[in-house]
């Protein structure tokens, strides 16, 4: 008999193997922690590491510690959209260096490069604050949407008018009419493919009604559109939403889920959330 507090069914096959990782991942999570606060400690003060406050989908199920971090999105004057990149400004630390820093106000929050510091992402050239990229969201390629494959080769601009149908939009994944979502790739040109940043993005009415209600959502989406940084805090895999087939069996069709290892996530429910993140490595 299956314990009645055991949320993950035996037929599934994910009870047998998340009982086996979770212990191990919350140890990895106790060690990793740990690491993080001596790097922070000990390394140069600019590098970004230390305890970092951000926004981003709620991790409602599965192995996966916290929320992935939300990318602020903006449309420039032909309906294009771009990723927001926090300011990168010069700043003295204690000891008289002078090192650089991104981060900017935003919606009344302290949005900064180093919520995207985790999964190795921090050692990426495109996420160091005075990075010179274009912010740009572009497509990426293989997608897991037909819509997308069918339409794009890869690497064009991602443009308003390619998401009309997002309130009907559906693909026999989940429920119809939820949103419309795209995989897309940001701050990804001229890097080597292993430092490519993949993005969750959709476009969602009901994106649109949060927006209303709160400070946050309406400074960092525009027209329904909201974006995350798809590297699942769990093992860095790339999530995505209403695309996997598999979803359904654990209660995640509506989501956006990790295949590898059943994580799930809330587009719909963006939270606040703290994690310690790695020091860039030196220049």
């Amino acid at each position: 008999m299956t314990d009645a507090s055991d949320k993950y069914p035996t037929e599934s096959e994910r009870r047998r193997f998340v009982k086996g990782i979770v212990g191990s991942a919350t140890l990895a999570g106790v060690g990793t922690g740990a690491a993080g606060v001596v790097n922070s400690a000990t390394s140069a003060p600019g590098e970004g590491g230390g305890s970092v406050a951000y926004f981003g989908p709620r991790n409602t199920d599965g192995p996966a510690p916290r929320a992935m971090p939300q990318i602020p999105v903006g449309i420039d004057s032909e309906g294009y959209l771009k990723g927001v990149w926090p300011e990168a400004k010069e700043v003295e630390t204690d000891d008289g260096r002078v090192v650089t820093v991104a981060e900017t106000d935003l919606g009344g929050v302290t949005y900064s490069s180093t919520w995207f510091q985790y999964c190795g992402v921090e050692t990426n050239p495109n996420v160091r604050p005075d990075a010179d990229h274009d912010d740009y969201l572009r497509y990426g390629s293989p997608s897991p949407y037909d819509w997308q494959n069918e339409t794009f080769d890869g690497d064009e601009k991602v443009h308003v008018e390619h998401f009309d149908d997002y309130e009907s939009w559906g693909n026999e994944v989940g429920r119809d009419g939820l949103g419309k979502p795209a995989k897309v790739t940001w701050r990804s040109q001229e890097v080597e493919p292993r430092d490519t940043l993949p993005v969750q993005l959709v476009r969602s009415p009901r994106v649109e009604a949060m927006a209303e209600e709160s400070e946050w959502l309406s400074a960092s989406t525009e027209r329904g559109f909201l974006a995350v940084l798809a590297k699942c805090t769990h093992f860095c895999c790339v999530p995505a939403f209403k695309a996997y087939e598999d979803s359904r069996k654990f209660g995640a069709a509506d989501q956006i889920y990790c295949q590898c290892h059943q994580s799930a996530y809330d587009p719909f429910d963006v939270v606040k959330r703290s994690f310690v993140a790695r020091p860039r490595p030196p220049e």
